[in-house]
């Protein structure tokens, strides 16, 4: 069965397990502007980038002056439309995540996306469900990239800093691993972003272009 380098699996959940910015995310917030902002677009090349830096909150308020209020409204629009939309997750997640537990690890999954949601998309695709969740409910300051849901697996789980391992498609991912002390693993198989990818190179030096690559990674002979 070989070895698990790590006995806990951080997980991020959009274009991470499943495939969902695409198909979800970017078109909720186009259709948000298009109630608020008629004439306004985002792409999704540029939702992503700029769900990568400066960040989604950065975003709404710097590129389109959005207040707390509307914060808000977007946030309930958001949620809404992702009611009636559940995401596919990736080819081989469910055989990775399956292999981590078979082996005594753990999962866990720390996203901007809200903890229900997540639960939803596991059962939807079948995946074995995090034992933690720390989503987009949590207070502004213990959201990612906050090293708060970190110290809180490690605390729950008694865990190590070098048991662990981030794995996820965005900059405030490696930013919480980054302090945090932590191993980080960016999954880049949602797209071909080259900014994004450079960031990822450039900082954190393990990019991973399929769910398999980083299985082989992760599970040593």
């Amino acid at each position: 069965m070989g070895k698990n380098r790590y006995k806990c699996l951080i997980l991020d959940h959009d274009d991470t397990v499943v495939n969902s910015t695409a198909t979800i995310h970017q078109p909720a917030f186009q259709a948000y502007l298009n109630l608020t902002r008629p004439g306004r677009v985002c792409g999704l090349e540029e939702y992503m980038l700029k769900n990568c830096d400066p960040g989604f909150i950065q975003m709404c308020t710097g590129e389109y002056g959005m207040s707390d209020e509307e914060l808000e409204q977007e946030t309930l629009f958001w949620q809404n439309y992702v009611k009636d939309h559940v995401p596919v997750a990736y080819p081989g997640m469910r055989a990775l995540m399956e292999r981590q537990l078979e082996q005594g690890g753990h999962l866990c999954a720390v996203t901007h996306s809200f903890a229900g949601t997540v639960l939803r998309d596991y059962r939807a695709n079948g995946l074995p469900e995090p034992e933690l969740i720390f989503g987009w409910e949590q207070p502004r300051e213990r959201r990612k990239p906050s090293v708060w849901p970190v110290e809180e697996i490690m605390s729950r789980l008694a865990l190590r800093r070098e048991e662990l391992l981030i794995v996820d498609d965005l900059r405030p991912g490696y930013e919480m691993a980054a302090a945090a002390g932590v191993d980080f693993a960016a999954a880049r198989w949602a797209n071909d972003i080259e900014p994004i990818d450079r960031f990822m190179r450039n900082m954190c030096g393990r990019i991973f272009k399929t769910v398999e690559e980083l299985g082989d990674y992760i599970f040593t002979d």
